[in-house]
Parts: structure tokens; C-alpha cells; sequence
């Protein structure tokens, strides 16, 4: 597979869709596909760095925002059946009991095997999120730069 492109546009900030996702992109990495993460709105979460948060020159709504939203991988709720956590809490003990790897492993994995992490630039800019709260592999990027990409890739995945 190689010379190949899979770029994959994570939207959704939910446990489950962002561990496929993960799997997806460490695999196709294993195939020597290169492989760009774009991520957007509620996608961000995963990227977080919970170690490096900061309120710092935010106004109160992005304060908030900040305070009320997930604060790494970890934290993210499953898209169905999150039941206040208690759901997760089972996904993640059957895993366990799987012994498969979580979600930050996933990540980490994905880190190591040179996947490329872009960041909306317009999205971070409306949730008040900052370059600094995000893990270090992170390259912020426009719409522009996203699509094209996107249009030089062989495959594009919409999570």
C-alpha cells in the first residue's frame, strides 16, 4: 500500500467513533499509507492535552467552555449508550477484560507511527482553544490546506 493517502476529518469528540478512527489510521500507517488527521469542533477533544490547559486571556463563554468540555482522550463520552458514564465504564472493563488497548494508547501509537495531526484553525479560534492545549504533533491549519489534502488523498474518512 505504499504511496498511498488516507486522510480522515474527526468531527465527532465521542470515545467509541475516535477509537475507530485511531484504529483506522494506526493500521493503514502498518500498510505504509501516509495518513492526516483533520480535526474539527468536538474532534479537537481527542487532541487535548489535559496536562496544559489553560484560562489564560479567554473571555468567560471560552472560560466556561473550556471547563465544561472533555479534557483529553480519556474524557470523551460513548456516542450511544454513555448512561452518565456508566456505559463507558463497561466498554472499557470489556476491553480490559479484551486486554485491548485504550483510547490514549491508540493515540500514542498513532503519535509514534508519524500520522500527520491538523487542527481547524477557525474551530479553535470559536471554541477558545489554544495551540498550547493540544499535544505537540499538532500543525494548525486552515480549510484550504485541510482540502487539499483531502483532494490528494485516495481515500477520505468522515468520523
Amino acid at each position: 500500500m505504499e504511496n498511498k493517502k488516507i486522510n480522515l476529518l474527526m468531527f465527532s469528540g465521542e470515545y467509541d467513533k475516535a477509537l475507530a478512527a485511531l484504529i483506522i489510521a494506526n493500521t493503514a500507517r502498518e500498510m505504509e499509507a501516509e495518513v492526516t488527521i483533520f480535526f474539527a469542533f468536538w474532534g479537537l477533544f481527542l487532541i487535548r492535552d489535559p496536562e496544559k490547559m489553560t484560562l489564560e486571556d479567554k473571555t468567560t463563554y471560552e472560560k466556561m467552555f473550556s471547563m465544561m468540555t472533555p479534557k483529553g482522550p480519556e474524557e470523551l463520552p460513548l456516542s450511544k449508550m454513555n448512561f452518565s458514564g456508566l456505559g463507558k465504564q463497561m466498554l472499557l472493563e470489556m476491553m480490559e477484560e479484551d486486554e485491548a488497548p485504550k483510547l490514549i494508547d491508540f493515540l500514542n501509537g498513532a503519535v509514534k507511527k508519524g500520522v500527520r495531526f491538523y487542527g481547524c484553525k477557525l474551530s479553535m479560534e470559536i471554541m477558545g482553544l489554544k495551540k498550547e492545549e493540544f499535544i505537540p504533533e499538532l500543525e494548525v491549519v486552515d480549510a484550504k490546506t485541510y482540502l487539499q489534502d483531502a483532494l490528494a488523498s485516495d481515500m477520505q474518512l468522515f468520523i
